[in-house]
């Protein structure tokens, strides 16, 4: 919203120096008195004044082209805002996904930890089971329970997060997005650098300096301006005009060494401008490189830990029908359990952060807006 604003002030820098080449028109209404009070020592005269500037060594035409990329500039400047509010607010989202993911996953480790102590507790009293294997369960259960309560508080956390963010209250939230199941090659993505709003805006502030550089050496150049005047009542004499005009031509001669300096100023300016928008090209190409580099490990990671969840359920579940059969013992179980825990939270922290990097490398590309999420990948 802040860099919005900034818009409506390079629109007011374009009218501004637009108003400079427009015709300025006036009204002014004066009274003469003078001392002795005499017929001729007294009047009035009231008139229009119409002045035109009609050259000032290129300055107004180059302040408005300086306005029109300041704006540009400042329009770039509010997408990419949006791009990296978008990022925020996804990865705030993403974030508390994962957390409920995680919360369910550790409800489901809870139940089946509890079913486990049930099937002991039966198990002791018929004399099948030891009372040590209960009260290991029973510490496993416990840590659940403790994660469980962490995890709570996360998702309170995460959620005043992403409320800061969009600024409402935020309840339920459903995903449904999936992974994309394949990349395009690293240059694909590289080569949205350049039109980026963030490096399109240094650009635009470079062009903004230049023209600058044009408006400080029009102080080596003569001024020139037309003013006429039409008298609507006129007292003093000649009282027989109607009109007159005048032109004004001013050039400059010597005015020390200040225009020097003032040109000086603006042609660093102007450099500086252009190797800052030399830097955002390369900072946007480095931060494409990373984010894709982040985004293919963290989808390989993804497909592999996946693999691993299937894995330890398919072991948790032989594990839990071979002990019915007395062919492993609690710690087997107890074991599977746990590496199904691990597996699960792995997976679910590998799912949102292949999610969030997703999107991460997309705004990098600068291929998205804010609030919009039809993109091709």
């Amino acid at each position: 919203a802040i860099d919005a604003e900034r818009i409506k002030e390079a629109e007011g820098h374009f009218l501004q120096a637009l108003g400079i080449l427009l015709p300025h028109v006036t009204f002014s209404s004066d009274i003469y008195r003078g001392e002795p009070v005499t017929s001729t020592n007294k009047g009035s005269i009231q008139k229009f004044t119409v002045k035109q500037l009609l050259f000032q060594g290129f300055k107004e035409f180059a302040a408005m082209k300086g306005g029109s990329s300041e704006k540009d500039q400042r329009t770039n400047e509010t997408i990419r805002a949006k791009q990296l509010l978008f990022t925020d607010v996804s990865d705030a989202f993403y974030l508390l996904m994962e957390v409920r993911e995680d919360l369910k996953s550790l409800h489901t480790i809870e139940r089946a930890l509890k079913d486990r102590l049930k099937e002991l507790n039966e198990r002791e009293k018929l004399g099948r089971s030891r009372k040590s294997e209960v009260v290991n369960t029973e510490a496993q259960l416990f840590g659940v329970v403790a994660d469980i309560e962490f995890v709570k508080s996360r998702d309170v956390l995460v959620r005043q997060l992403l409320e800061f963010l969009v600024g409402r209250p935020v309840s339920e939230i459903v995903d449904n997005e999936a992974v994309p199941p394949f990349m395009r090659p690293e240059s694909d993505y590289t080569s949205k650098a350049a039109v980026r709003p963030d490096v399109v805006a240094a650009k635009k502030a470079w062009d903004v300096y230049r023209n600058g550089v044009i408006v400080a050496r029009s102080g080596f150049f003569p001024s020139v301006s037309l003013e006429s005047n039409y008298y609507a009542k006129r007292t003093i004499s000649p009282t027989n005009t109607e009109w007159d005009a005048k032109l004004n031509i001013t050039v400059p001669i010597f005015q020390g060494t200040e225009t020097f300096g003032v040109v000086k100023s603006a042609v660093s300016q102007a450099r500086q401008a252009e190797l800052t928008a030399s830097r955002t090209l390369r900072l946007a190409v480095q931060d494409i490189r990373d984010s894709y580099v982040r985004f293919e490990s963290v989808l390989l990671i993804y497909n592999a830990l996946k693999r691993a969840l299937s894995a330890a359920e398919m072991n948790y579940a032989l594990q839990k029908e071979d002990y019915k059969f007395n062919l492993v013992n609690n710690i087997d179980v107890l074991d599977a359990i746990q590496k199904w825990q691990t597996s699960k939270r792995n997976y679910i922290h590998s799912l949102y952060e292949a999610k969030r990097s997703y999107w991460q490398l997309l705004v990098a590309c600068g291929e998205i807006l804010a609030g919009s999420q039809n993109v091709a990948f």
